[in-house]
């Protein structure tokens, strides 16, 4: 039987990353999960496969632009092979990477399933077969989420996908629904789309991307309503079912909704060669064993954690998907630290003021801390400025002045509580953002703090001179009170 200070089961972001900072710190750790290396769900099935195939959407698009630049390419040709190819390869870099920094630090990795046997104890049943018993004196578990599914609507055919099967390119349909205008679904959508699949989107609500600010999503419903060949809000899909030529799909108007996006005869029922089926994710909670436990588990099934992301079970720990939302790899990451730091006696609480979102289309779209549509939920005063990246130089020289950055202020204080932004690139932006909001910078602080030029951050600087009515490149005086 193995002895361990920490046991971490699940390797995710948030996994690896709590084993590797208690492995810096001192203790003797071992991981367990059934991949052959670190990685989870992020590395092998999800963020970085994802944004390999949509790098190449990208370049698709950029050629495809290009003749309005003065260069012209050819039709660009599709090897589906050498495409999954440098995906793979993508993936068994990062995870081979990560499992020989795991050895660099001493953690013992055990491929395997664990099941708790009671709050110091697990047993593994190993991928190569037999099992291990391991003790600990703390646990984190860091099991993650899986794919949702829309009840009612699940078949059993090979053309119905979920994010996993998309990601495995299977072919390049010549149609595809995409269930869900979500981040996932919109994603991977546009990669469909790019390299060639007339792709149809159904969302339930008034618009893409629910919760987001719509004046930033504005600008990339415009661009997909020209790179996807359909977008059906206010729908549901009812119906599904398998047939030789393809899933023949009901689509209904939602309840009471808006008479401004009316679905046609042949909205309601069409045929696809491929569905891809993306609405949300939910935890891996159910983890062998944790009945003999004194952990709980919610109503919605997310493990129920306190500030330090310790569980009912004074031993036992838990971060990332598994605890709630927002499901992001970057807010596991950091739970895995304050988790380690509580186990080693240190004073620390997981209270960010602002976790970062990034939707990874063209244009992306992030945002963090307040948003309007928090705000007006709240019904909490706020003034807004905003940057038109069609004023900026460097999003005109690269032809993509399709975008803009605002600022959420505080009245008075003139504090800034939120950011958002969209536009090319808008992912790489945003971390300014979440340091103004956590540092608690005020509009000046922004304004006074000095840009490169030509960038695209110096969006965030004209944005808090717009607050002041004494940007640049933008004529908006301020209005007086």
């Amino acid at each position: 039987m193995s002895s361990y200070q920490l046991v971490v089961i699940g390797a995710g972001p948030g996994g690896y990353a709590a084993a590797f900072y208690a492995a810096d710190m001192g203790m003797q750790v071992a991981m367990v999960d059934p991949e052959p290396n670190p990685g989870g769900v992020c590395l092998y099935r999800g963020c970085i496969p994802s944004k390999a195939l949509l790098h190449v959407a990208k370049v698709i698009a950029e050629a495809k632009h290009a003749p309005a630049l003065g260069v012209t390419f050819g039709e660009p040709k599709i090897d589906l092979n050498a495409l999954r190819a440098f995906k793979d390869k993508v993936v068994q870099q990062m995870t081979g990477g990560l499992g020989q920094v795991q050895k660099m630090r001493k953690i013992t990795f055990i491929q395997g399933m664990a099941t708790f046997v009671d709050p110091r104890r697990l047993s593994v049943e190993l991928v190569k077969g037999g099992k291990e018993d391991v003790t600990f004196e703390h646990a984190i578990i860091a099991t993650g989420s899986r794919p949702s599914t829309v009840p009612g609507l699940s078949i059993n055919s090979p053309r119905v996908m979920d994010s996993t099967t998309a990601l495995d390119l299977p072919d390049i349909p010549k149609t595809l629904l995409v269930v869900g205008g979500g981040y996932i679904g919109l994603e991977l959508g546009s990669v469909y789309a790019a390299l060639g699949t007339k792709v149809t989107v159904v969302e339930m609500t008034p618009g893409l991307l629910p919760g987001a600010d719509r004046d930033l999503v504005t600008f990339l419903h415009r661009r997909l309503e020209k790179t996807l060949h359909k977008i059906l809000l206010n729908a549901r899909v009812v119906e599904m079912k398998d047939g030789k030529s393809g899933v023949t799909v009901k689509i209904e108007p939602v309840a009471g909704a808006s008479e401004e996006t009316p679905l046609t005869d042949a909205d309601k029922t069409q045929t696809f060669d491929r569905v891809l089926v993306s609405v949300g994710r939910k935890p891996n909670s159910a983890v062998p064993g944790l009945d003999k436990t004194k952990v709980e588990i919610g109503q919605r099934g997310f493990i129920t954690v306190d500030s330090t992301r310790r569980t009912a079970e004074p031993s036992i720990f838990a971060i990332g998907d598994v605890v709630g939302e927002p499901m992001l790899a970057h807010k596991a990451s950091h739970e895995a630290r304050v988790a380690v730091e509580a186990i080693l006696g240190h004073k620390t609480a997981f209270e960010p003021q602002a976790i970062p979102a990034v939707v990874f289309t063209d244009p992306e779209v992030a945002w963090c801390g307040l948003t309007e549509t928090e705000a007006k939920a709240q019904g909490r005063q706020v003034e807004i400025a905003r940057f038109p990246w069609a004023a900026l130089g460097r999003a005109v020289a690269i032809d993509r002045p399709d975008g803009v950055t605002k600022l959420v202020i505080e009245p008075g204080t003139e504090r800034i509580l939120g950011v958002g932004v969209v536009g090319s690139g808008a992912g790489e932006l945003i971390a300014e953002g979440v340091l103004a909001v956590e540092m608690a910078a005020n509009a000046t602080d922004l304004k006074l703090s000095i840009h490169p030029h030509p960038t695209l951050s110096e969006t965030m600087m004209e944005a808090a001179e717009v607050f002041f009515g004494q940007s640049t490149h933008v004529y908006k005086p301020k209005r007086k009170s």
